[in-house]
């Protein structure tokens, strides 16, 4: 062989490498994890901004690492037959492009791609600047074969490119999130914290509150000392106080701020102004999502808010502990009170009061029980059943058995719920 013919294969060879380069940088810098890139460009990393930059517009990117691998590989088959015709005749051409098949698929293609998936944020980094130079260097010959494929698609009927929207991201967020496996207490309590962050523009006040049955509130015609006594005898600081009726709320009462007018009255309490030293009331409608009631919480820093309905009936409250045990899961303190919750079975079951909500059994115990329709258990169980259950009836729907073991008039308020078997149970 010549020396003509040993150049040719050098540049083959410097070809191949170059195909490789390309190959590699687009899997990694389109694989690369957004997450991490923007936190290591947060932390100072140059080239992690660079590496956000060229992602900000991937088409060009995309076009750019393209037609620069489409080049060097086309010219490196060009040369390949060159040569081989050279050495083989005619036969060169099958040679060629059996061996440059090959060649490309192994060492342009799979290899570099195979490494970029494995490292791809290290790839990335690493090659950014080189790809950065690439597509300045493409750029004209980029975006005039842009304009050509977008002329084509809207003849075909494509209006346009999708855009990457807030939806798309938090669906993206959200995959990430349930990628973080584990059976670990610890990672599953992460997990279900990032969760329900990520829920709180889409859950309403009215979902979480405490319904009006079960607040604790007290008649502001009563005798100073007797609301002194119902206070100091309350789990709570902040009690509602009304008058004349249930559902008149003329304030709201703090434990702290009795204590300072009992303090300041002296040992009688005769004449004491109890709604003078209530709170005025705040009323908030039942379909305010959690995200905007947890700002206003901040921005009036208030921790408590009375709900109403559409037509202005008090339907609970809700208070800013509420808002962050969505969040963090259930806060105790050696004030609360011990409420009918759930109870697990030996058979796998649990016994669960009417009153449990869904979103807590979704978060606890990791299922999937629907909650647009209704919020708690029982809601759910009377929804679904079109009817109000005679006490030992048995429903099954979404792969979970609802069994009524308690009934009080037309309130349920103890269901056996038995979740599907897990994958790998045994029977």
């Amino acid at each position: 062989m010549d020396e003509a013919i040993w150049i040719t294969i050098g540049a083959i060879l410097l070809l191949l490498i170059l195909s490789a380069f390309f190959s590699g940088a687009e899997t990694a810098l389109t694989a690369a994890s957004r997450a991490r890139i923007h936190h290591l460009e947060r932390s100072g990393v140059a080239r992690a901004a660079l590496v956000r930059r060229l992602r900000d517009d991937k088409e060009t990117l995309i076009g750019a690492v393209l037609l620069g691998n489409n080049l060097v590989n086309i010219l490196a088959a060009s040369l390949a037959t060159s040569v081989l015709i050279a050495l083989f005749g005619e036969a060169g051409v099958a040679y060629a492009t059996l061996a440059m098949t090959l060649l490309i698929l192994i060492f342009s293609e799979i290899l570099p791609k195979t490494f970029a998936i494995n490292h791809a944020d290290r790839v990335a980094l690493a090659v950014a600047p080189l790809v950065g130079i690439v597509v300045r260097l493409f750029l004209p010959f980029v975006l005039a074969i842009q304009w050509f494929v977008r002329i084509i698609l809207k003849l075909a009927g494509e209006q346009g490119t999708a855009s990457y929207s807030d939806a798309a991201q938090e669906e993206e967020l959200r995959g990430a999130i349930e990628l973080h496996r584990g059976e670990d207490r610890e990672i599953r309590d992460e997990r279900r914290m990032l969760r329900s962050v990520l829920d709180l523009g889409d859950v309403e006040v009215g979902d979480i509150m405490t319904h009006r049955r079960n607040m604790v509130t007290i008649d502001a015609s009563k005798p100073p000392t007797e609301i002194v006594d119902e206070v100091l005898n309350s789990p709570y600081t902040r009690i509602p106080l009304w008058k004349d009726d249930p559902d008149n709320i003329v304030g709201v009462l703090h434990a702290k701020a009795l204590l300072r007018a009992v303090q300041a009255q002296g040992r009688s309490l005769e004449g004491l102004d109890i709604l003078a030293i209530a709170s005025p009331a705040w009323f908030i409608p039942d379909s305010t999502t959690l995200l905007d009631q947890l700002q206003a919480f901040r921005r009036r820093r208030e921790h408590f808010a009375l709900v109403v309905d559409e037509y202005g009936a008090l339907m609970g409250l809700v208070t800013l502990e509420d808002i962050l045990e969505e969040i963090v899961g259930e806060i105790s303190d050696e004030h609360d009170v011990a409420v009918a919750g759930v109870r697990p079975q030996p058979d796998g079951s649990y016994i669960v009061a009417g009153t449990v909500t869904i979103r807590d059994l979704n978060r606890e115990f990791e299922w999937s029980l629907p909650d647009e329709e209704a919020s708690t258990l029982a809601g759910l169980l009377l929804y679904e059943a079109r009817q109000i259950p005679e006490v030992g009836q048995v429903f099954d729907f979404y792969g979970f058995r609802f069994q009524v073991l308690r009934r009080v008039r037309n309130q349920i308020t103890s269901i056996r719920v038995t979740p599907p078997k897990r994958r790998g149970a045994t029977a």
